[in-house]
């Protein structure tokens, strides 16, 4: 996107792409799981998460506004570290985004399953999709992936309408839920305020939707660039966003516990006992509030589905960035002349949705919590790019400049790691192996460019890959609370992963400035950039689109 598109966007705009993409399908359902895995004391796992995402999304701010290109999140580890940890965080990134596209399909699926028609009940069965449910929820991903391959742009313009709908639903739900009836002894009784200890408030941080639902950040990193003042709208922004979100989200947290009858609390022997397939819609049902459930079910097909045209266009900016490094083929990276899509980009990311329906899409609880867990692995580059550049490039300029960074990005690097430890073996170790399978892929593509010192690209990529490994394992021996065979008590491991993870912040640090003396980074999209007007050597980011084609798409993508 030129200079010239990215005046002129407002903060007020900037706070509502923030909010809109906050609200996907994580309201739907985030509620009825967190207060699952946590009871009542799933209000905190709301607060907790908001502060974690808020200290990834302020290291984010910084390095967004300096380098305020399309997917950025995707380009930050190969500008500090180089193509082979530019390629493994990237992958990281575009499997975080890509794998939203099917859980937002299967959200609409699953509500659906609450419609008094006969197929519709049979959508779902024990929690889980049936067979007419996954095929439901594949053409639901099918026929919007349809509508965006001919036009993003009619789908943005819709999109400005979807998000307004979209607000006014969770509210009016909160409203009519306490209404009807709010229950205070909910709070306490059947186990108390934490009825699963702590360690399950934790848990619910990354495997109950929370991660996944203020995940919605990244596009006012990405589209913040585009401000009047980058510096002051991406931070207040972030915040603003972020916390209109935090509201809304305890609020419905705070009506549903409020709002399940007590008898049914204790049928279901507890709140572990409480399991909706479509949370508040079925509460709704249970307290006889039909204009909730028809609004509910139509919010059902809003949320997801406007949260879904951002994921396409975003998922195939990262496909593009992996095809700008090489280690795609280059014909992923080509832009529809005519309609401004990056089609082979979306078949490539259709592609990758279908798998995750059919392995592990089973239910939005189930990829929910592998799709929260593989957030958290790509926020890791943020805070060390940071730390990285303030090393390496001082001379950049920086709208926004993240205060006490010495002392944030460490602390956030190791709040992240625990959010991963949280997220419970085995699922830790799924995204581990999901993302690690980069690292082979890597090497094979420069063993056929001919590349001889493999050593020497992959050095500063090490760090990531020891971590990652390192992790699994931890998650694997630790505490029975977090999925682990017990072999590291509780409370210890949770010491280890944070002071574990210090150690490898100052070692991907290192490595960052190794890897910049080493020249391994190349040229810098912003420092080296040509200025305008002298030719195709103003091409400085590694891809023939960079001032070409990608930008129109880029221009009708932003405003999802």
């Amino acid at each position: 996107m030129s200079a010239a598109n990215r005046k002129g966007l407002s903060l007020f705009a900037l706070i509502m792409i923030g909010l809109g993409s906050i609200f996907g399908s994580g309201w739907l359902f985030g509620a009825g799981q967190a207060a699952a895995v946590a009871g009542p004391a799933a209000i905190v796992a709301w607060i907790i998460g908001a502060v974690f995402i808020g200290m990834i999304a302020m290291s984010y701010a910084e390095v967004g506004a300096a380098y305020p290109l399309p997917g950025s999140m995707a380009r930050f580890g190969a500008i500090s570290h180089g193509p082979v940890l530019g390629f493994i965080t990237g992958w990281a990134v575009w499997i975080a985004i890509a794998a939203l596209i099917p859980i937002e399909s299967i959200a609409g699926t699953q509500y659906m399953s609450s419609w008094n028609f006969g197929w519709a009940k049979g959508l779902v069965e024990n929690g889980g999709l049936t067979t007419s449910g996954m095929a439901m929820a594949l053409f639901l991903t099918v026929a919007l992936w349809l509508a965006c391959y001919w036009s993003v742009a009619l789908l943005a313009k819709a999109n400005n309408l979807l998000t307004l709908v979209k607000f006014a639903i969770p509210v009016l739900a909160v409203i009519a839920l306490i209404a009807s009836g709010f229950h205070t002894g909910n709070f306490t009784d059947h186990g108390g305020f934490a009825p699963n200890g702590w360690s399950a408030v934790m848990t619910a941080v990354t495997t109950s939707g929370v991660v996944f639902a203020f995940n919605g950040f990244q596009a006012v990193v990405n589209l913040g660039g585009a401000a009047k003042n980058p510096g002051r709208a991406i931070p207040l922004a972030l915040v603003g966003a972020l916390s209109l979100g935090l509201v809304i989200y305890l609020a419905l947290q705070i009506a549903f516990i409020g709002g399940v009858p007590p008898e049914k609390l204790a049928e279901a022997g507890g709140w572990s006992g409480v399991n909706f397939s479509s949370p508040f819609a079925d509460l709704a049902k249970m307290l006889m509030l039909h204009w909730v459930v028809t609004m509910l079910q139509f919010g059902a097909f809003i949320s997801p589905s406007g949260a879904n045209i951002g994921n396409v266009a975003s998922a195939s900016y990262m496909a593009q960035n992996l095809a700008d490094t090489g280690f795609f083929p280059k014909k992923i990276r080509e832009v529809h002349p005519k309609y401004g899509t990056a089609r082979p980009a979306m078949w490539l990311n259709l592609g990758f949705s279908v798998l995750l329906l059919v392995t592990v899409g089973h239910s939005w609880e189930a990829l929910a919590s592998v799709v929260s867990a593989a957030m958290v692995v790509s926020y890791l580059i943020g805070p060390i790019a940071v730390g990285v550049f303030r090393k390496t490039k001082p001379e950049l300029p920086r709208p926004f400049r993240l205060p006490a960074a010495r002392i944030l990005c460490p602390v956030t690097f190791a709040f992240a790691a625990c959010a991963l430890y949280w997220s419970k073996w085995p699922d830790t170790g799924k995204v581990v192996l999901l993302t690690l399978v980069a690292a082979p892929i890597a090497a094979v593509v420069l063993k056929r460019r001919g590349e001889k010192n493999l050593a020497k690209q992959f050095a500063p990529a090490w760090w990531l890959i020891a971590f990652l490994l390192w992790l699994g394992t931890l998650s694997a021996l630790g505490s029975k609370e977090f999925g682990g065979h017990g072999v590291i008590p509780g409370g210890v491991d949770i010491a280890v992963v944070g002071l574990s993870a210090l150690g490898f912040y100052f070692w991907a640090v290192r490595s960052g400035v190794k890897a910049h003396h080493a020249g391994l980074p190349g040229p810098d999209p912003v420092l080296d950039a040509v200025p305008a007007g002298e030719g195709a050597a103003a091409d400085t980011t590694g891809g023939p689109d960079a001032t070409g084609a990608t930008g129109s798409s880029e221009r009708e993508l932003s405003h999802a």
